[in-house]
């Protein structure tokens, strides 16, 4: 199925030229999170110094929030992506090869600020895209960030292994995708719609809050996967070093064929039951984790969660870019925000919980936040087919 959706989504140029911007996202920031030990040792800085530093990417990507409506008011959003992720792939180079503290903070501080914009420009564009072929194409561009991350980790530990250090490393990954951001730019520069009013942003329904907090609640059980599996697999699985990883391995496999299928899938079922459904999913996978401590078990566990959690952000973007009397930037601003709370506050209260109860009770949390979200999407007005048609497939098989 991966493939046959594969093939027809890059039968639309316009629509690809797109979908490669999510996949060089996540191959910048794998190249990035790989260098992370090496730019810790030449810029002496200890793990509390570094923490602090990194919190300069959020606070660049709340600033982007507040600046969002003002930008997409004036600059047509092809314009945007044809140069923000250029921006950004030179960004992360002088980032990655900072030579003293402050270029440093100011790097991460313009990376928040440049990921933000940039992702409310690709996901309003697919939203746009969506409904001019009536086709869902949500899914898979997510499903291309997942596979860039997958991609860029990989290729780091082979570059590594060459003696190509992170400097390098990401001049010729940036140098990769601006290469195809200039080629395709004719692509991208045809997108000239303007998606935002200029109208001031309001204040948010409950309905609106609720797909916020769905969003929070996928976001926070990714980064707790991410920062918790190894540590719960190692101390309370006590397994070997060999297995210890595979949890958020299962995890990531799972996510990227999730989402690369999703738009199959939403089409197939309805949005309001992939987002109830994948919320189950996710907890189903929790209470194995959690109340079945074998590593097995547990990988099983996981590998659910990851099917769960791929098809609900997609939806959500798509939701809320379809809020009547609200702008694409304005629904994706309040979607992201709840992203962003529960990615980088998630890992954090589980670790404060774990500190007095342990583990498994901190991740019984997760149970209880997925259940919630599942219940929340089911009474959530704009979790809904928002006008593609549902008869129809997520692509086109004539095409071929």
């Amino acid at each position: 199925m991966i493939l046959k959706n594969f093939r027809a989504f890059i039968k639309y140029k316009e629509v690809l030229a797109v979908g490669f911007l999510f996949s060089a996202s996540s191959l910048l920031f794998g190249i990035w999170v790989a260098s992370i030990p090496g730019i810790k040792y030449r810029l002496g800085f200890s793990d509390a110094s570094l923490g602090l530093s990194l919190l300069l990417s959020p606070l660049g990507a709340i600033t982007g929030v507040m600046l969002s409506t003002k930008v997409f008011s004036k600059i047509p959003v092809g314009k945007w992506m044809a140069n923000g992720y250029i921006a950004l792939s030179v960004i992360m180079i002088l980032q990655i090869n900072s030579v003293n503290r402050l270029m440093f903070w100011i790097c991460l501080y313009s990376f928040g600020l440049l990921s933000f914009l940039n992702g409310v420009s690709s996901n309003a564009t697919v939203n746009i895209m969506e409904k001019k072929h009536d086709r869902l194409f949500m899914s898979t561009c997510h499903g291309l960030y997942s596979l860039g991350g997958a991609v860029s980790a990989g290729l780091a530990v082979i570059l590594f292994s060459l003696q190509i250090i992170s400097g390098w490393q990401i001049v010729l990954v940036a140098a990769f995708i601006i290469t195809v951001i200039l080629v395709n730019r004719r692509y991208l520069l045809a997108n000239e719609d303007i998606i935002h009013s200029g109208s001031g942003i309001k204040w948010p329904s409950l309905s609106i809050l609720g797909i916020s907090f769905m969003c929070m609640v996928s976001f926070m059980a990714e980064g707790c996967v991410a920062d918790w599996s190894a540590i719960y697999f190692k101390e309370v699985l006590l397994s070997s070093k060999a297995l210890i990883s595979l949890g958020y391995a299962g995890f990531s496999v799972a996510m990227t064929l999730g989402r690369l299928n999703g738009d199959a899938i939403v089409t197939a079922i309805g949005t309001k039951r992939a987002v109830v459904g994948g919320s189950l999913l996710s907890a189903f996978g929790f209470i194995l984790v959690v109340f079945v401590p074998v590593v097995a078990v547990a990988i099983t566990g996981y590998i659910i969660i990851g099917f769960g959690c791929s098809c609900i952000v997609p939806v959500l973007f798509r939701a809320s870019a379809n809020i009547p009397g609200l702008s694409k930037v304005e629904g994706f601003a309040m979607v992201t925000t709840g992203g962003l709370i529960g990615f980088l506050a998630g890992p954090s209260i589980i670790g404060v919980i774990s500190e007095t109860a342990g583990l498994s009770k901190a991740l019984s949390l997760l149970i209880v936040m997925t259940l919630t979200a599942a219940f929340v999407a089911w009474r959530n007005r704009f979790i809904r087919d928002n006008g593609i048609n549902k008869d129809t497939p997520a692509f086109d098989e004539q095409i071929y």
